[in-house]
């Protein structure tokens, strides 16, 4: 992975000052998932930010939670996270957690970058800090991986044995950017990613070449750092996109296993876009992780407003830092959120594997409280939690609370099979398959993705 700006810089700089072409609203046919109504530049258009904002700030008001589970706390947590782990990683373990206190994170499953001779386990932070709980692990060979203890000699090992050394002892192992790997066996596999922070990052190709002209004209760039002042979320969101690829995958493979999803966050602290004086007719532009040879020259007879952005400055003055991704604003982004009885490893561990878990994006509304259980029996007195296996039976229903009203979309093996709008669902479970629930908000009138549950496993009885 790399930074921002160096995303595009295979692109003649050229390109990157001609106009942009807004992507055209497409209509969902029936049973699809809802479509874009605007691109991620038209998204960050200071109009668009603002009616969106309004729409969150109306949302989280009506906000009314379920009663919670009996015996389990909902931890909202942040797997695939990186902290002083590459040259490309600008933020700190420091800067996470204090982030993570801001942000009301519980959990960071961390995801370090293999360097050998360094351990990402015994060098790594484990434990409580500070109410936040760490779980070492790394990105390695296309997967987050968390063993219990050091594999350092196991790392290089074919597929198999790495996955077995990997899970030995309660280890846990999940598929990373689906996009890169789309048909890889999920054999011995915990789960997935079911939505990459990073992945729509490398979709959108309008955005770099919008803030390579914003950060280089003096009332463009005022916008954008008063935009960013006053919608902070709904900037870093503006790129968030329906995972239709990575959830096509997830509900292919649950057909034939459980696997648990989970949103890789896949911070960094890595997009601070920097504008530095090179003379009073140029400025670079790059980021906080990008070496000076690295970043773009740019000239003012093709951005004339550089030069009154130089004027009264001397070469090597910021002139101006545009901070997208601290940690916090990252962590609301997207997160895991974990149904667990306790804050502790073992059972962060145990609820992952199980899939009592949830992927939502807490920017638009704290999903604390939602639920997805299978409720059977004559009284209706046993349950199932989102990740479980329940047999079919006369008297199966499936049950969705949310603390929010929002639309609801039952999935029966990838298919559509309900669609509604309010805060629950209850519906009659006749077939076997694999469940899934979807909730959804309508920003600045686009429909927008908000929580992914986890599946129940409904079986035919035997």
């Amino acid at each position: 992975m790399i930074g921002f700006i160096t995303l595009s810089r295979r692109r003649p700089i050229g390109l990157v000052l001609l106009g942009l072409i807004a992507a055209k609203t497409v209509i969902a046919s029936e049973g699809e998932a809802p479509k874009p109504k605007y691109s991620p530049v038209e998204r960050m258009a200071p109009a668009r930010l603002k009616a969106a904002h309004e729409d969150v700030v109306r949302i989280q008001a009506s906000r009314r939670p379920p009663s919670p589970i009996a015996g389990l706390n909902d931890y909202r947590s942040i797997l695939h996270a990186h902290a002083e782990d590459s040259a490309h990683t600008g933020g700190t373990r420091l800067e996470m957690l204090s982030e993570a206190k801001q942000a009301g994170v519980q959990a960071i499953l961390l995801t370090d970058h293999h360097r050998p001779p360094k351990d990402f386990i015994t060098d790594s932070w484990r434990g409580i800090r500070e109410g936040v709980l760490f779980i070492p692990g790394s990105e390695s060979r296309g997967f987050l991986i968390y063993p219990t203890r050091s594999i350092m000699g196991r790392m290089s090992d074919p597929a198999p044995a790495f996955i077995e050394a990997v899970r030995d002892n309660d280890g846990l192992i999940f598929l990373s950017h689906i996009e890169e790997r789309p048909d890889h066996p999920m054999t011995n596999l915990d789960g997935l990613e079911i939505y990459n922070r990073h992945a729509d990052l490398k979709k959108d190709k309008e955005c770099l070449p919008t803030f390579t002209l914003k950060l280089t004209d003096p009332e463009s760039l005022a916008e954008l750092e008063e935009s960013l002042r006053l919608f902070p979320d709904e900037i870093l969101a503006a790129q968030q996109t329906y995972p239709a690829n990575y959830l096509a995958k997830w509900d292919a493979e649950t057909k034939a296993r459980r696997l648990t999803g989970v949103a890789a966050n896949d911070c960094h602290h890595y997009m601070v876009l920097l504008v530095t004086m090179v003379d009073a007719d140029h400025v670079r532009i790059g980021t906080n992780v990008d070496a000076e040879k690295d970043q773009r020259t740019i000239a003012a007879t093709l951005r004339p407003g550089i030069r009154a952005m130089t004027k009264g400055h001397q070469p090597g003055d910021v002139l101006a830092r545009i901070d997208l991704d601290p940690y916090s604003r990252s962590f609301r982004n997207v997160s895991t959120h974990i149904l667990a009885p306790e804050l502790t490893e073992p059972a962060i561990r145990h609820a992952l594997r199980a899939g009592h878990a949830y992927v939502s994006h807490d920017w638009i509304c704290d999903p604390t409280g939602f639920r997805f259980e299978a409720i059977a029996g004559p009284d209706g007195s046993a349950h199932a939690l989102m990740g479980d296996e329940v047999k079919l039976s006369p008297n199966l229903r499936l049950v969705a609370n949310f603390p929010v009203s929002c639309r609801i979309r039952l999935l029966r093996d990838g298919r559509v099979i309900e669609d509604r709008q309010g805060d629950s669902l209850d519906v009659a479970i006749q077939e076997p398959g694999v469940y899934r629930v979807e909730g959804w908000h309508t920003l600045d009138g686009e429909e927008r993705p908000w929580i992914y549950a986890n599946p129940l496993y409904v079986r035919e009885a035997k």
